[in-house]
C-alpha cells in the first residue's frame, strides 16, 4: 500500500464508548442508556454486533444461576474451591447477587428459557438452568438498537487515548477500507473479550481455527491496557477446554446434560476412581483436563465421555441440544456415519486461552469495574479476578461498569477531551496502526506476513510456554527462553506487510497477542508454584504454596521504556 493512498482519519464523539459488542459489551450499552437516555452511548465491534464474540452460535444453558436453595455466598465459596483456593471474593459476590435478575432481563427481552411443569426454570446441574439460546446473540444486539445506541461494526480498536493520566476515548480502523476513526468519549468501557491464538491449536492448516475460544477473540482489550499502562492481573491462570477430539465441541452438554461419565481406554471411570476428591471437595475445574493429560502420559488414554446405551429418543435430544450452541458436531457425526449411542466420544484437551470469564485474567478492576486508569472500566472476559462468570456474570459486569460509567461522569460533569491538544499522540497512533500497510513489495528489507508471524508466535508458546507438545508443562528454564524468542519475534514484526484492509486487521491481531503472550510469560515465571494442575504446571515447582503464593500476580507495561513491573496483590476472604 503506498503513503499517498493511505485512509483517511474520521472524528466520532460520544459520552460513553463501549469497546466490544459482545457480551457484556451488549448488556453495557442497554444499560447505560436505559439509566440515561439522554447520553451518546457507541459501541464499536470489530465484527458484527449480531453475530460477534464467544456467543455467535448460541448456547444451550446458562451456566452460572443461583438454583432455589443457593445463595450468593454458597456461589462464592463453590467459586473459589473451583478456582483452588484464590479469587476476587468482593467480585464473585457482586455478581452471585445480580445473576438471576440479569436472566430475567435477557428472558424479558425475548429469551426462550426451558420450563419445568411447574413453570420454574428447568435445572442442569447445580448452577445451570436450560435455555433454546441459538438467537441469543441477536436478542442482545436487538436490544442495544432498541436502546439508541450507536453501533459501529467493522471497527477493530488498536488504541486508547489518554490526556493527562485519563482514558479520552479510543483508535480503531475499518476492517473493510482501513479507514482511520478517532473516537473520544469521557468513559470508555473494554469488553473485548479473552485471547486465543497465542498457542499451537489442535487442529492445523484449514482448520485451525477450529477452537473452542471464539478465533476472532484476539487479546486486543488487553493490549490496548497494557500499551496505556493499566494493571492487569492473573494472566498465568489460563483457561484449558476440555473438549471433543477434531471437532472441539463443547462437552458440558455431555456431562451434564446427558450423565456421560469420562472412562479412559480400559473403560475405567478414571475421574470417579482417582481425581473424584481433590482436597476433601469436588475436584476443581483445572483437574477435568489435567486427568486425562495424566491418563495419556501414563499409558490408559486416549480417554472418552461415553455416550454407549442412550436410547433413540437421548441422541436426538442430545443433536438438538447442540443444534442451539455448536452444530458442527452434529454434522461430523453424520459426515462419518458416527452414532453417539454405539460409540463412546473421544476428548481431549484443547491449547491454552486467557481470558477473565472461565478463569480470572484481566484487569484488575475495583468492585464498581473501574481499571485503575481514570476514565476505564472493564466487564466480561476482560476483566479479571472472577472466574465462573459464564454468560450470565458478563451480563452483570457490563451492567456494573455502564451503572458505574454513568454515574462517574455525572458526579465530576467530565468534559470531552479538544481533539487540538490530542495531536501528537493520535498522530503516533495513526503511524503505528497504519505502519505494516505502509510497506509494499518495493519497500527495501525483508516482509513478514500475518499468518507468518502468528505460526511463529503459536509455535514458540506451544513449544516453551506450557502448550499441547509439552502436555502444558513448563519451567523456568523453558519460560526463559520464550521470552527470549518472544522478544526476538517483535523486532521481526517490524517488518509485518499488510496488503489489504483485512491483513491490517490479522497483523494487528497478532502484534496484540505478542504483547499478550509476553505478559502471560512474565506472570508463569513469577508465579512459583503449580495452583491449577495443567493450566498453570511448573514441573519445578509442581505443589500448590498457599504460604507464599495464595496472593494475585500482577503487571504493568510501561510502553515508552518496554518494560515490564511485577507486584502482587494481597487475597481477602470474605465468605
Amino acid at each position: 500500500m503506498h503513503v499517498n493512498t493511505l485512509p483517511q482519519t474520521n472524528l466520532h464523539q460520544a459520552d460513553i464508548l463501549i469497546i466490544g459488542g459482545g457480551t457484556a459489551g451488549c448488556m453495557a450499552a442497554a444499560t447505560a442508556k436505559e439509566i440515561a437516555p439522554d447520553l451518546a452511548v457507541t459501541v464499536i465491534e470489530k465484527a458484527h454486533i449480531d453475530r460477534s464474540g464467544c456467543l455467535a452460535a448460541g448456547m444451550n444453558a446458562i451456566n452460572a444461576y443461583l438454583n432455589p436453595g443457593e445463595t450468593p455466598e454458597s456461589f462464592t465459596q463453590f467459586v473459589r474451591n473451583d478456582a483452588c483456593g484464590l479469587i476476587r471474593e468482593d467480585l464473585v459476590l457482586s455478581i452471585a447477587g445480580r445473576l438471576n435478575e440479569m436472566v430475567a432481563k435477557v428472558e424479558s427481552w425475548g429469551l426462550p428459557v426451558v420450563k419445568d411443569a411447574d413453570g420454574s426454570y428447568k435445572r442442569r446441574g447445580r448452577w445451570n438452568v436450560e435455555i433454546f439460546g441459538e438467537s441469543l446473540k441477536p436478542i442482545l444486539a436487538e436490544a442495544v438498537r432498541k436502546a439508541g445506541a450507536t453501533v459501529f461494526n467493522r471497527m477493530a480498536v488498536a488504541d486508547l487515548i489518554c490526556h493527562e493520566g485519563r482514558v479520552a476515548g479510543a483508535i480503531a480502523f475499518s476492517v473493510r477500507d482501513a479507514s482511520l476513526h478517532v473516537f473520544l468519549a469521557k468513559a470508555v468501557i473494554v469488553c473485548t473479550g479473552g485471547a486465543s491464538g497465542l498457542y499451537r491449536p489442535n487442529n492445523q492448516g484449514s482448520a485451525h481455527h477450529k477452537i473452542w475460544y471464539s478465533p476472532f477473540n484476539t487479546g486486543a482489550g488487553y493490549a490496548i491496557g497494557l500499551r496505556a499502562g493499566a494493571e492487569m492481573t492473573s494472566l498465568e491462570m489460563r483457561f484449558i477446554a476440555l473438549r471433543t477430539r477434531d471437532v472441539i465441541a463443547p462437552t458440558g452438554t455431555l456431562a451434564l446434560g446427558f450423565g456421560a461419565p469420562q472412562v479412559n481406554a480400559l473403560g475405567v471411570e478414571f475421574m470417579k476412581e482417582n481425581y473424584a476428591q481433590v482436597g476433601g471437595e469436588r475436584a476443581p475445574t483445572p483437574w477435568r483436563v489435567y486427568a486425562p493429560t495424566r491418563e495419556y502420559a501414563e499409558g490408559r488414554g486416549p480417554c472418552f465421555l461415553d455416550t454407549r446405551g442412550l436410547s433413540p429418543e437421548r441422541v436426538r435430544a442430545l443433536k438438538e441440544a447442540y443444534l442451539s450452541m455448536y452444530p458442527g458436531i452434529v454434522l461430523y457425526w453424520a459426515a462419518n456415519d458416527l452414532d453417539p449411542a454405539h460409540e463412546p466420544i473421544e476428548i481431549c484437551g484443547t491449547e491454552p486461552y486467557v481470558m477473565g470469564g472461565h478463569c480470572q485474567a484481566g484487569y484488575w478492576i475495583d468492585e464498581q469495574r473501574r481499571t485503575t486508569l481514570p476514565g476505564l472500566y472493564a466487564a466480561g472476559d476482560v476483566s479479571g479476578g472472577a472466574p465462573y462468570k459464564f454468560v450470565s456474570g458478563c451480563w452483570v459486569e457490563g451492567a456494573i461498569a455502564a451503572e458505574t460509567a454513568v454515574a462517574d461522569i455525572m458526579d465530576v460533569r467530565t468534559m470531552m477531551v479538544d481533539i487540538g491538544i490530542l495531536g501528537d499522540g493520535i498522530e503516533a497512533s495513526r503511524a503505528r496502526i497504519l505502519a505494516p500497510y505502509r510497506r509494499d513489495s518495493q519497500t527495501p528489507g525483508p516482509v513478514v506476513l500475518p499468518q507468518e508471524a502468528e505460526e511463529r508466535l503459536q509455535k514458540i508458546m506451544d513449544e516453551y510456554a506450557g502448550g499441547l507438545s509439552s502436555a502444558y508443562q513448563t519451567n523456568k528454564a523453558m519460560l526463559t527462553m520464550a521470552e527470549q524468542k518472544l522478544d526476538a519475534l517483535e523486532k521481526q514484526l517490524t517488518y509485518l506487510m499488510a496488503r489489504s484492509p483485512h491483513d491490517l486487521m490479522q497483523a494487528h491481531e497478532v502484534i496484540d497477542r505478542l504483547l499478550v503472550a509476553q505478559a502471560l510469560v512474565k506472570h508463569m515465571l513469577t508465579r512459583e508454584e503449580t495452583r491449577w494442575p495443567a493450566f498453570h504446571s511448573r514441573s519445578d515447582f509442581p505443589e500448590r504454596n498457599d504460604a507464599d503464593w495464595l496472593n494475585f500476580v500482577n503487571t504493568r507495561y510501561n510502553k515508552e521504556r518496554g518494560s515490564w513491573h511485577i507486584s502482587r496483590r494481597p487475597y481477602t476472604k470474605m465468605v
